[in-house]
């Protein structure tokens, strides 16, 4: 999506040449295979893992973290794995985006008119939210120290990240209909009438 908002805006007239159908393949491919060998890589050490305590996870689904709060043995393999996996599916995605949008900003201030900045700001806006909603929470997960709270804190984090923001993607970008906007401000004002 960062790449689709940074051709759309910066490159708007090459737009098609540059997605084109066959490039959307190849995206989608590279996003599908790279999420099988993500899977693949950090079953193959977990498999090698040992659970003497209990094999009960105090998460909402089987998590990494969670894992290794009730391992005992095999964690030195999958702290390689694991740290490999954040650089390359957590670091280099970070900063592509960021590389992206710092040139999509910087071209939305060479725009003249204030409604040309307005709209391409919009159109990035969405994608930009749900990005930021998406790193903070897993940044959250996995940096925030041992404490008193991490029992409770760790799961919202969890479910903001797995469950909210992929609810809240779809209405974030059908905010953007101008259809739905109306609809949103009709509901809001019926629902006025009624509590008053």
């Amino acid at each position: 999506m960062a790449y689709d908002r940074y051709v759309a805006i910066c490159d708007p007239l090459h737009y098609h040449t540059i997605l084109n159908r066959k490039h959307c393949i190849v995206l989608a491919s590279g996003t599908w295979i790279t999420g099988f060998l993500n899977s693949l890589v950090l079953t193959i050490p977990v498999s090698h893992m040992s659970f003497c305590h209990s094999r009960t996870i105090h998460q909402f689904f089987c998590d990494a973290k969670a894992l290794l709060n009730i391992s005992c043995a095999g964690r030195e393999d999958f702290y390689n794995v694991f740290y490999m996996e954040i650089l390359m599916y957590g670091v280099f995605p970070v900063m592509f985006c960021l590389t992206s949008y710092i040139k999509i900003i910087g071209v939305i201030l060479q725009i003249k008119s204030k409604d040309g900045r307005k709209k391409a700001f919009s159109t990035c806006s969405s994608h930009l939210t749900i990005v930021i909603m998406y790193y903070m929470t897993g940044v959250s997960v996995y940096i925030m120290p041992p404490s008193e709270y991490s029992d409770v804190l760790e799961p919202v984090f969890i479910v903001q990240g797995s469950v909210v923001t992929p609810m809240i993607n779809p209405l974030i970008y059908s905010l953007r209909n101008k259809d739905m906007k109306r609809a949103l401000l009709r509901l809001l004002r019926w629902k006025q009438s009624i509590e008053q």
